[in-house]
């Protein structure tokens, strides 16, 4: 039963990152909201396809990279194709599939963006943490995706 688990360590450390995230997320969103054309999700997204060559991916890699549902992907890439951020263009090596990738206008956008979102990130953590606390943060974060990484090679993650 919830109630039962509240008080073990790992379910309130579990809130705290999560509060924690979600406000990061929701400031992050207020500070690009009110100085560029991007909302936090499109900068997620176009912060992804631009570690790639090119720029370009296909759904299933985007998907992979950001970790959401394929729905929440697909939904969020339809939106942004449909306001101009994202084209799409036929795979050549399979007709079913298609590969993603930024527009000029949102090139554009994402680095007129970007800047406002690093000072955000570093106003809201590097300045708050201390460079111990941000390390152990990381190393934290880290070794979770490890182990999660770890779980599915064995086959253990649903």
């Amino acid at each position: 039963m919830l109630a039962d688990v509240t008080e073990e360590p790992a379910w309130v450390v579990w809130e705290a990152v999560q509060s924690m995230y979600e406000q990061v997320e929701a400031e992050l969103g207020r500070r690009l909201g009110s100085g560029s054309q991007l909302s936090c999700t499109d900068y997620q997204v176009l912060a992804a396809l631009s570690t790639q060559p090119g720029g370009r991916m296909r759904l299933f890699e985007l998907v992979e990279k950001l970790g959401w549902e394929k729905s929440r992907v697909s939904h969020q890439v339809s939106r942004m194709t449909e306001r101009g951020l994202l084209d799409k263009t036929r795979c050549p090596d399979d007709g079913r599939g298609a590969y993603v990738g930024p527009t000029a206008r949102a090139r554009e956008a994402m680095a007129e963006a970007e800047p406002a979102y690093i000072d955000a990130v570093q106003d809201l953590l590097g300045e708050t943490l201390t460079h111990a606390q941000l390390a152990a943060l990381g190393d934290a974060a880290n070794a979770v995706l490890a182990g999660m990484s770890d779980a599915a090679l064995v086959g253990n993650r649903p």
